[in-house]
């Protein structure tokens, strides 16, 4: 089986209200977490996306019984670990998945995990997951691109990590969350998605201090308990959304946000001349007859602006007149929409991780999406300009948003696309 192209009709300027779906890279992390309990835990706004299910096939073969118990309700159980390692051919597929380790390790007491797959673009070594694992007593060796992975006792101690990573922040909370010791990490993350993390894990039982700051305390607990949590909304489809209003000058509502997760997009915006109105979780985007200015944008970890919405940002700044710079030091290979940009009129210089627009009018073209986020900048791409865009590699979208054509019909975009067809003899 394969997806279809997606055929989007732009020009038309959108309206009404679109509602976030919960966070998928919130919902990853702690599908993992759930390993630490063997009591039933039921998770509210997991978004149906196909990370979700890879995350949900590895699980599977760990021991996980999961069923979906409403439309983005999701039951998970894992009486007991059954498989301690975590093969090729399942961790190949997604990134996220390497945080298995740690919750193994906690578990079980030994994981082998191999090395993760996932976007296209360059590579993100694992490294500071290996060496905070090792620095809190783990017993860790490589070997043909497995990790194998053994604790002797609970571990404790403490670890400074070189550089910001959630992920490695995640690894290492999964892991130090049973026990009878006390780890504390310096220079963690302070991401919304390990936040999130910490305080599903908190409501489970575990004693984990210092959520939203850079320095973390987490005391061991001999067992979780079940429970049920509802996943915040993502922040990522709500910008990529926010852009979508700005790059087809449109006003429309954004539902079910956090704004306060939002603030250097929505300071981005409002620089380049949208309004962006706030009402609780509601954010009204208006870019309707605003001649918007360029601007410059430095990608940064949490609370700055995320480089999972830099290629979409590239897009909305392909339409605007001027010159603007956009930099993306911490993924500086995440570049593959540049070329697909090209094909449709776009004026982008790259030099490094810098990308150097001059804005203009663009025009519908055949594309093809080479990963999750390159296929959102195409998507609203195609809605500004007229004529019928088709785009390729659908999957990719459909790894981080969830019926995301029917969704954007709600708002009058004219946006098509057959499901499944046979795949080719």
């Amino acid at each position: 089986m394969h997806l279809t192209p997606l055929h989007v009709q732009g020009g038309r300027e959108l309206r009404g209200e679109i509602a976030v779906q919960g966070s998928k890279n919130a919902a990853l992390p702690i599908i993992v977490a759930t390993l630490l309990s063997s009591e039933r835990i039921t998770l509210h706004g997991v978004p149906r996306l196909s990370d979700v299910y890879t995350i949900l096939d590895l699980m599977a073969h760990l021991g996980t019984h999961h069923s979906w118990v409403g439309p983005n309700s999701l039951e998970l159980h894992t009486p007991q670990i059954v498989n301690t390692d975590a093969p090729y051919a399942l961790v190949s597929k997604m990134r996220a998945s390497f945080i298995v380790l740690g919750a193994i390790l906690a578990r079980a007491g030994k994981a082998t995990v191999s090395m993760p797959g996932g976007c296209a673009w360059g590579p993100r070594p694992v490294d500071q997951h290996v060496k905070a694992l090792r620095a809190l007593g783990a017993e860790l060796s490589e070997d043909g691109g497995n990790f194998d992975a053994v604790r002797r006792g609970s571990l404790s101690g403490h670890f400074i990590f070189e550089l910001l990573t959630v992920g490695g922040t995640h690894n290492a909370i999964l892991a130090a969350t049973l026990g009878d010791s006390v780890v504390t990490l310096e220079n963690a993350s302070i991401d919304t998605d390990v936040v999130e993390l910490i305080e599903f894990l908190n409501r489970l039982g575990a004693d984990i201090q210092g959520a939203g700051t850079n320095t973390l305390t987490i005391r061991g607990v001999p067992h979780l308990r079940g429970g049920e949590y509802t996943v915040i909304p993502d922040r990522i489809e709500a910008g990529t959304f926010m852009m979508l209003a700005a790059a087809t000058r449109s006003c429309f509502t954004v539902t079910n946000t956090r704004p306060d997760h939002l603030r250097a997009v929505i300071g981005k915006l409002q620089e380049m001349g949208v309004d962006v109105t706030e009402e609780g979780s509601r954010l009204t985007v208006d870019a309707r007859n605003r001649q918007l200015k360029p601007v410059n944008i430095t990608t940064q970890s949490y609370p700055g602006f995320p480089t999972d919405l830099q290629p979409q940002m590239s897009a909305l700044l392909a339409t605007v007149p001027g010159t603007s710079v956009v930099q993306d030091p911490v993924y500086p290979d995440r570049l593959t929409h540049v070329a697909e940009l090209h094909r449709m009129g776009a004026n982008i210089t790259v030099s490094g991780y810098t990308q150097v627009i001059q804005g203009a009018a663009l025009h519908a073209a055949p594309v093809k999406a080479a990963d999750l986020r390159a296929g959102a900048a195409l998507f609203i791409a195609g809605l500004t300009c007229e004529g019928s865009t088709v785009i390729d590699g659908v999957q990719y979208l459909n790894r981080g948003y969830e019926r995301l054509a029917q969704r954007l019909q709600g708002l009058g975009a004219n946006v098509t696309q057959n499901e499944l067809a046979p795949a080719a003899d």
